[in-house]
């Protein structure tokens, strides 16, 4: 199981979308959603009409007397996506397409409001664009009342403060935590309050969906090179963990230390060719415009090598990174 099909589960359970707008949406609004009708769409027409979204979650919640609907978009690429804003502004046309098509309008006969959100879980902070409209050539006056506006709200989980996370009954915030633990202990004690607040019958599947995640994803990620026995129950993935806790934790401490030099590494090498690509960007072109110093400080290694190569022939800027 990985990343994506572990969270798509979790997020099919309506207290974690619950918790999620609660805990991670400070906006006055939320506390006119009725969480008691909260609703999973199905997703399918997106699939058909543009790709495979297996990694996408959409619900609906009433606000007031009308329909909200929550678009969560599960990113868990190495890489940031630039053009997230452009992405997710055709995920919620077609989502808007098909209620045209099933006439879930409003009363009033309108489309009723999207909460777009992505929920990232990269190594690299998101440094992407959330508005399409910073996307977009600047145009004459005038001609800026045909752009489309439409902006996503991000959720960069290695990004959240420390603070958020503790102190609160919120299973996401709980997730959250779990992601970003420094060791086993850590891990020990965010379950052992997931214990505590998954106890009730009806919240049975929600706890096995996080135990498959901690015994199939999790663990297996912070210590890849010790095989994880299958769990049943987050009791045993507790236990499991009060017994190996000291003997997991150098090993933790290990596997860390190479990650960390590894991504150091990488970081580097990038950042020395986006440097060098720079200055002979400019020396060829002369000073760069905003849309390509973007385009430089959101490309990986490959793309860099790749822009390095054209710089030779390209007779102009454009054609360096568009060729």
């Amino acid at each position: 199981m990985n990343h994506d099909s572990s969270y798509k589960l979790l997020f099919s359970h309506a207290r974690m979308i619950e918790d999620l707008l609660k805990g991670f949406v400070h906006e006055k609004w939320v506390a006119q959603l009725d969480f008691s009708s909260l609703e999973k769409v199905n997703g399918s027409y997106v699939s058909d009409n543009l790709r495979d979204r297996e990694d996408d979650v959409v619900w609906r919640v009433k606000f007031r007397d009308q329909w909200l609907y929550v678009y969560l978009l599960l990113e868990f690429q190495s890489t940031v996506d630039a053009w997230m804003a452009l992405r997710m502004l055709t995920y919620v046309g077609l989502l808007y397409q098909d209620l045209v098509r099933t006439k879930q309008l409003t009363v009033s006969g309108r489309l009723p409001p999207v909460l777009p959100i992505v929920l990232y879980n990269g190594e690299r902070a998101w440094t992407a664009s959330q508005e399409i409209a910073e996307l977009i050539e600047p145009v004459p006056e005038g001609l800026g009342h045909y752009r489309p506006q439409m902006r996503y709200l991000l959720l960069d989980e290695g990004r959240i403060g420390p603070n958020e996370l503790e102190g609160v009954q919120n299973l996401v915030a709980a997730l959250f935590s779990l992601e970003n633990s420094r060791t086993p202990e850590d891990v020990r004690l965010v379950v052992v309050s997931l214990i505590n607040w998954l106890k009730a019958p009806e919240q049975a599947s929600l706890r096995r969906a996080f135990t498959v995640w901690l015994g199939r994803v999790l663990l297996p990620g912070k210590v890849p090179d010790i095989p994880i026995d299958e769990f049943n129950d987050l009791q045993e993935v507790q236990s499991m963990l009060a017994e190996r806790v000291k003997t997991w934790t150098e090993e933790w401490k290990r596997q860390g230390w190479q990650d960390g030099r590894r991504e150091g590494r990488r970081e580097g090498r990038q950042e020395a060719e986006q440097t060098m690509l720079k200055r002979q960007l400019i020396k060829r072109f002369g000073p760069l415009p905003d849309w390509a110093e973007h385009r430089l400080s959101q490309a990986g290694t490959d793309q860099l090598e790749l822009w390095i190569d054209r710089i030779l022939d390209a007779p102009t800027l454009e054609a360096v990174f568009d060729a």
